[in-house]
């Protein structure tokens, strides 16, 4: 069956920019959710500080919970290629953070969807460097997980292989035992693009995923596919939900990655409304994960 872990939705400012929570205060909120781990993010304030690496470790250890998975941010279509060198270092870094924390798996992206690249230049920025980091990161026991994001808080511009079929075109580019997708059923909605549409052409390729849902606030869904390009901002339109009472159908998504045999892990991005949203839509897929994998 596969695993359940949280990621801090809610509390990315303050982990990550003002300081105002504590890493430690994080796993303590999140020890009595029935979960199995915590998915990291490079950014918080405190992993500067090498020595924290091994205690978080630990106090994550602790609290019941592993840290399978680091969200991480590289920009990989710059067209300077000094540029892109300095990014694969990055990488290797957040490889090295990944390894120390105990984890399996290391976000990569494809870059920024900088407005005088070509398809082809981006395709090929971004394969050749991602291909660049996986000896170090097969070397160390981690697979790095590509998403279908949508846009790093800190960039200009939206993600790169936002669109499907250039999220496609990167995965196909890259063969490697130790390269997966990372599929995130939202980032589709945000593409105004048809989430299962995604995963049926890439779950032979999924060995982890984002759950979270969406609601549309306003207008309709045609409304949302009809922005120009999908959407430059966070949709207006859509908003965090409690997961289970949005957009996404969590049965279809469940039927095809059952069907291809996933096993790995998923990653709550939720709570926005609190600890108490979040301990439900943890509900809702623990019922859900029973019901399709029923041998776990």
């Amino acid at each position: 069956m596969p695993k359940l872990a949280a990621f801090p939705k809610a509390f990315m400012q303050a982990l990550c920019k003002d300081g105002t929570m504590t890493v430690s205060e994080w796993i303590s909120l999140a020890a009595p959710l029935e979960i199995q781990g915590l998915e990291w993010y490079a950014g918080f304030l405190e992993m500067q500080d090498r020595a924290n690496w091994a205690r978080f470790r630990e106090e994550a250890g602790a609290a019941g919970k592993v840290i399978p998975m680091m969200c991480c941010s590289p920009d990989f279509t710059h067209p300077d290629p000094d540029f892109r060198a300095r990014e694969i270092l990055k990488q290797k870094h957040w490889i090295d953070m990944t390894y120390a924390l105990g984890g399996q798996y290391c976000r990569v992206l494809s870059g920024q969807r900088r407005p005088e690249l070509t398809l082809d230049q981006g395709v090929q920025f971004a394969a050749s460097s991602i291909q660049a980091c996986l000896p170090y990161a097969a070397d160390h026991g981690i697979t790095l997980i590509l998403e279908n994001h949508y846009k790093d808080d800190f960039w200009d511009y939206p993600e790169f292989a936002q669109k499907m079929d250039v999220f496609c075109q990167l995965t196909d580019a890259i063969q490697h035992p130790n390269f997966g997708v990372n599929y995130d059923p939202s980032n589709a909605w945000l593409a105004g693009e048809d989430p299962l549409e995604l995963l049926k052409r890439v779950s032979h390729r999924v060995v982890t995923m984002h759950a979270s849902d969406r609601y549309l606030a306003e207008g309709t869904l045609e409304d949302l596919r009809r922005e120009e390009g999908g959407v430059t901002g966070y949709a207006k339109r859509l908003r965090h939900g409690e997961i289970g009472q949005g957009l996404n159908d969590y049965d279809d998504i469940f039927t095809e990655l059952k069907r291809v045999g996933f096993n790995g892990w998923i990653s709550i991005e939720d709570g926005v409304d609190g600890m108490d949203q979040l301990a439900r839509s943890v509900g809702f897929l623990t019922r859900k994960l029973a019901a399709y994998w029923p041998e776990g």
